[in-house]
């Protein structure tokens, strides 16, 4: 199998969806000629043309409801936003009528919408945002996190053909810092958890960008497990009870702010389904509830990193 980046899974993804459903087209900011703010869609204007890579206004609202309309017309648009902080401008059609569509009148809405999303590279407070859960909170959307190239391009996949509206969360600095073996052509990802590390000590419970950095920091930790969430709704709770009844002991990570994030979500599941499991508290790490900042140091004290989440597993490793 080739050695892709996250980026390029994601656009081998977009590439083989294109090639075998004609219904299905790109829009957004600069994604045609310039082939998108991070080049996820380089050449394609080239290859498909201006009606299935379409560049639109800068007008988020406009993106999501054109996108809205072609779904239910039956068709599979894929919209990107430059970055997931301007998902904002949006967010009454997504929230509003891509999740409410099919209740209220049983239509289906096979769309996607992809958010470039995360910290780490002195973007400051508009452009490095983490807004998973603000979806997670609307019934009537679905929001996948990858955190490998593999996940990346199979879970797209998936999402593409999902009839429902799915927030596709790509995390921009695993674009080019992720690598490895992705197979070939069309493949789908469960919106399911998966094991990164089997351990029996301690689980590390995290998705996107964070498992990478959960990895590294216990690497030398003897039996810690890393779960990683691929998809925080559906949100995988057997999964995530599983590992807590094998380990006992829990640590969660997510790079969004603190205060009702996923992780907030995942504490409650672990709360009401396996509290007897647990042998100490449960920890968390995550941002604060302040913007991340555009200095560099200042970031980085915020953030989440490996040393805070080797220093959470050690100290509860000693409980």
């Amino acid at each position: 199998m080739p050695e892709l980046t996250y980026l390029q899974a994601i656009s081998s993804a977009l590439r083989d969806e294109l090639r075998a459903d004609e219904r299905v087209f790109l829009l957004g900011e600069d994604i045609g000629a310039f082939g998108g703010a991070f080049k996820v869609t380089h050449g394609f204007h080239e290859e498909f043309g201006a009606d299935r890579v379409m560049d639109t206004p800068l007008a988020e609202t406009a993106i999501i409801g054109t996108a809205v309309g072609a779904a239910v017309s039956g068709l599979r648009p894929v919209a990107e936003m430059q970055f997931a902080d301007f998902i904002a401008c949006g967010f009454d059609q997504l929230v509003n009528v891509a999740a409410k569509m099919h209740y209220r009148q049983g239509l289906a809405v096979p769309m996607v919408v992809r958010l470039p999303s995360g910290g780490g590279f002195s973007g400051g407070p508009f452009h490095s945002q983490n807004p998973e859960a603000w979806f997670m909170h609307s019934p009537g959307l679905k929001v996948v996190a990858p955190s490998t190239a593999e996940d990346a391009k199979g879970l797209l996949h998936a999402a593409i053909q999902d009839p429902n509206p799915v927030v596709f969360m790509e995390h921009k600095h695993l674009y080019r810092r992720v690598r490895g073996e992705v197979q070939d052509g069309i493949y789908t990802t469960p919106f399911k958890a998966r094991i990164a590390r089997r351990g029996e000590n301690l689980t590390v419970i995290t998705y996107g960008a964070m498992v990478p950095a959960a990895l590294e920091a216990t690497a030398e930790l003897d039996g810690v497990e890393v779960l990683d969430l691929r998809s925080l709704t559906p949100l995988d709770v057997e999964a995530i009870v599983d590992s807590v009844s094998r380990c006992s002991k829990v640590v969660i990570v997510d790079e969004a702010n603190a205060t009702c994030a996923a992780g907030a979500q995942v504490s409650a599941v672990i709360a009401e389904h396996a509290f007897e499991m647990l042998d100490g508290p449960v920890k968390r790490i995550a941002t604060p509830d302040v913007p991340i900042p555009f200095s560099p140091p200042l970031e980085a004290a915020v953030l989440p990193s490996v040393t805070r989440i080797r220093e959470a597993c050690d100290e509860l490793l000693g409980y």
